[in-house]
């Protein structure tokens, strides 16, 4: 399974073979991770490399092959450097020798449709500066300059990383709090977290520990039962200010949870932070709507063995089977796969709360189908829509969320 690094900034390095795209990742991350070569085309596979920049902290750079590369085994090359920029939050091209033409503007352009900020930098300034002439071609196709370095000139990373922590968007770094708005110091929060055949052994899955950590930063008092153990907490008498539990055990948790105290799921939470809430809002009603015959898609951010007891996989199809009393049909895909249909073959998509992907990763995942006019839910939204809580499971957020 993925784990909880892949949640740093991504930063993709493109431009065409030779232009040293490998060298100025050395150059970053003061180390040999990209093999450099004067053999055009020698960089074939996306590299990852997790770097810390400084005023921007962890990242992870994406090294590419050559936008330029030729031929079937190119072609394919040229592909997965396209299908790198759907999982980047930022993007640098590397341009050399005055070359920009197609090649470039054309890399611009994608980077145009899917919002990616980037920076441009002209490498190999030690053998051929870039001129005048150049510049103002950038400048008038991209209203944006371009940096003169050398890869090989070490005393060009500070002028690199500065331009990069300027210009890299705030929202790829600094990472909103999940909690923020829904309790204040000194507040009780509950945590209910389910043991089953798909918890890790030994330890908890990565939205619970994010919400326990984010509990303890917002200086509050933090309780986690299992759901065996619950009315044996509230017995106690202790009335928290929120209480948040895995989504598959909402039914019973929503059962024993006062109506007064705010009740939502990890799941739900995450979705908040991660994408356009408004999005999940409005497509899990969609749920009643389904017909017979239609395509549900399920979309999981990470990959891991799967159990009779998996939320994606059988538990949610199953809830939602007999909400609908409908035939539908239902396809899994894990990671950041490629679909294996047209988006416009799902009446449905219901995304995981995507703990261990960026908020870039995630809202390109969405988007092909939000602008397709597709309904989008989550998990947690879903679980709860289907027991009937779900405007109980959304309300602690809506009192401090604007609709657009």
């Amino acid at each position: 399974m993925k784990k909880g690094k892949d949640i740093k900034p991504h930063i993709g390095i493109f431009g065409r073979r030779n232009n040293g795209k490998s060298s100025f990742i050395n150059m970053i991350t003061g180390q040999d991770v990209a093999i450099v070569s004067n053999i055009a085309g020698t960089t074939t596979d996306p590299v990852k490399k997790s770097v810390e920049i400084f005023g921007v902290g962890p990242a992870i750079i994406i090294d590419t092959a050559g936008i330029d590369d030729s031929g079937e085994l190119g072609n394919k090359r040229i592909r997965k450097t396209m299908e790198v920029m759907k999982i980047i939050d930022f993007a640098i091209l590397l341009i050399a020798d005055n070359n920009f033409a197609s090649f470039e503007t054309d890399l611009i352009s994608e980077f145009g449709k899917l919002d990616i900020p980037y920076l441009i930098f002209h490498n190999k300034c030690d053998y051929t500066p870039l001129t005048d002439k150049t510049l103002q071609q950038i400048i008038a196709h991209t209203k944006q300059t371009c940096i003169d370095i050398s890869a090989l000139n070490s005393n060009n990373k500070e002028i690199i990383t500065e331009a990069i922590k300027k210009n890299i968007p705030k929202s790829a770094f600094v990472k909103p709090a999940l909690l923020e708005g829904l309790v204040k110091k000194k507040d009780i929060v509950l945590l209910i977290t389910p043991i089953d055949s798909e918890a890790p052994e030994g330890r908890m899955i990565l939205p619970q520990v994010m919400a326990i950590r984010d509990v303890l930063d917002h200086n509050c008092i933090c309780v986690t039962v299992r759901e065996t153990e619950l009315e044996d907490f509230m017995a106690l008498g202790i009335k928290p200010a929120l209480a948040i539990t895995d989504s598959q055990a909402f039914g019973y948790v929503s059962s024993v949870i006062p109506q007064e105290v705010p009740l939502t799921g990890f799941s739900i939470v995450l979705a908040r932070m991660k994408t356009n809430f408004y999005d999940y809002l409005q497509g899990t009603p969609k749920i009643k709507d389904l017909k017979d015959g239609d395509n549900i898609l399920m979309l999981e951010s990470c990959t891991h063995q799967v159990s009779c007891e998996d939320i994606g996989q059988y538990k949610l199809p199953k809830w939602i089977n007999e909400f609908t009393e409908k035939k539908l049909t239902y396809e899994m895909v894990s990671g950041l796969s490629s679909l294996k249909q047209d988006i416009n073959n799902y009446a449905l998509i219901i995304q995981c709360g995507g703990c261990v992907v960026t908020r870039k990763q995630l809202n390109n995942r969405l988007k092909p189908a939000i602008e397709a006019g597709i309904p989008v839910s989550n998990y947690g939204m879903a679980i709860a829509y289907v027991n009937g809580i779900f405007d109980r499971s959304v309300e602690p957020f809506l009192k401090n969320y604007t609709m657009p």
